[in-house]
């Protein structure tokens, strides 16, 4: 009974590790879009820091607010890289 424990414990252990290890390399594919989140649809904390949660933004479109998008369809967006937002704020 032991070792079919330690057996299914090794496989659990290792489908974790090639769901993990997809989550990062879809992670890598995407990048921040500014200026495109609809209001209640951002992602993370704004550029202003008057909040820190996703969600939580109050406009649709503001250039501080950002979502992430596949890499290379920001601009086909009409969105902004993080220095570009910075640069409008």
């Amino acid at each position: 009974m032991n070792q079919r424990l330690i057996v299914s414990s090794a496989l659990a252990s290792l489908l974790a590790l090639g769901l993990a290890g997809q989550a990062a390399a879809q992670a890598k594919e995407k990048e921040k879009c500014f200026g495109i989140a609809k209001a209640g649809q951002n992602d993370c904390a704004n550029l202003s820091g008057s909040h820190s949660c996703a969600g939580q933004n109050k406009v649709d479109n503001d250039p501080g607010e950002w979502k992430y998008v596949a890499k290379g369809t920001c601009k086909e967006m009409k969105g902004m890289t993080e220095a570009e937002a910075k640069a409008k704020k």
